[in-house]
C-alpha cells in the first residue's frame, strides 16, 4: 500500500496491541509509537514485553505500559480485571489491534486433536471476544476509535488442512462484521487486516521448508496498519483488507 502518513498521525492516541511481544504485533506497536501514539502492550512473555516497551521508549520518548496476559488461560473475569487496570492508566482507547493468535495443527479435519481445536478457539475466538467486550467502553470514550482484528485468507475461503485455524478466522470475520453493524454511524469503526504470508515465527511453523527471504517482513506491511488505525480511514467500517493484495496463497515462490 502506498501511504504517506503525517508524522503526527497518532499523536497522543492511546492504542492497545495484543500479541505485542513479537512479529507483527511488535512491529505495529513500534510503528504506532513512532507516529506519536501512547502504547499499551499485551502479551504472554514478560521479558519480551519489557524489551518492546524499552524500544518504544527509545524511538518515541514515551514510556509504554504493558500487561502480561495469556489468552490461552483467559476468562471473562480475567479480561474484565485486566481492562479495569488499563482504565486506571488511560482515560480512553483510540485504537485496539488484535494481533494475538495461535496456529494449531496443519492436518486434515479428521485428524485434529480435540484439545488443539479447543485451544485455538480459546485464543483466537473466545479470549479475543471477552477482551473486546471488556474494552468497548474505553473505545467508545474516544471521538474516533479504530478496532482492528487479524484475519487470514483461510478465514474467507476454506482450505484443506487448515481446520481449526481457518474456522477461528471465519469466526473472526463474523465477529468483526457483527460489531461493525452494531456500531455503524458511531465513533467506533471495526475492520480486519489479512497480513498474508509474512516473515514471522508462526509462518515458519506453518511452512517450515519455505524460503523466508521471499516473504514480506512485518515492517513492509505497516502502511496499511497505520492507515487503518488513523484518521484517514475514518469512513471505513465492516471491511476486510489485504496487506498484500493479489498475493497467491501458499508457500512463497
Amino acid at each position: 500500500m502506498l501511504y504517506q502518513p503525517e508524522n503526527d498521525l497518532l499523536q497522543d492516541k492511546h492504542i492497545l496491541v495484543t500479541g505485542a511481544s513479537d512479529g507483527i504485533g511488535r512491529e505495529a506497536a513500534l510503528t504506532y509509537a513512532r507516529f506519536g501514539a501512547k502504547l499499551i502492550l499485551l502479551g504472554r512473555d514478560t521479558v519480551r514485553l519489557q524489551s518492546v516497551a524499552d524500544e518504544i521508549q527509545q524511538v518515541s520518548g514515551h514510556a509504554a505500559t504493558w500487561h502480561t496476559f495469556d489468552f490461552s488461560h483467559a476468562t471473562p473475569e480475567s479480561s474484565q480485571k485486566l481492562v479495569a487496570q488499563v482504565a486506571q492508566q488511560v482515560p480512553r482507547l483510540d485504537g485496539v489491534l488484535h494481533n494475538a493468535g495461535i496456529l494449531g495443527e496443519i492436518v486434515p479435519m479428521s485428524e485434529i486433536d480435540p484439545q488443539v481445536w479447543r485451544q485455538v478457539m480459546q485464543v483466537n475466538v473466545d479470549a479475543t471476544f471477552w477482551l473486546t467486550q471488556a474494552l468497548l467502553p474505553l473505545l467508545l470514550k474516544s471521538p474516533q476509535a479504530s478496532l482492528i482484528f487479524t484475519t487470514s485468507s483461510v478465514g474467507r475461503v476454506g482450505r484443506a488442512g487448515w481446520g481449526s485455524y481457518a474456522v477461528s478466522k471465519f469466526a473472526t470475520e463474523g465477529m468483526m462484521q457483527v460489531l461493525a453493524d452494531e456500531y455503524q454511524g458511531q465513533s467506533l469503526r471495526i475492520n480486519c487486516i489479512n497480513p498474508g504470508g509474512t516473515r514471522t515465527k508462526m509462518r515458519a511453523s506453518a511452512f517450515p521448508d519455505e524460503n523466508a527471504q521471499k516473504l514480506k517482513t512485518p515492517a513492509d506491511l505497516m502502511p496499511l496498519y497505520l492507515w487503518l488505525m488513523g484518521k484517514d480511514s475514518a469512513a471505513e467500517n465492516g471491511k476486510s483488507f489485504d496487506a498484500q493484495p493479489g498475493r497467491k496463497a501458499g508457500p512463497a515462490e
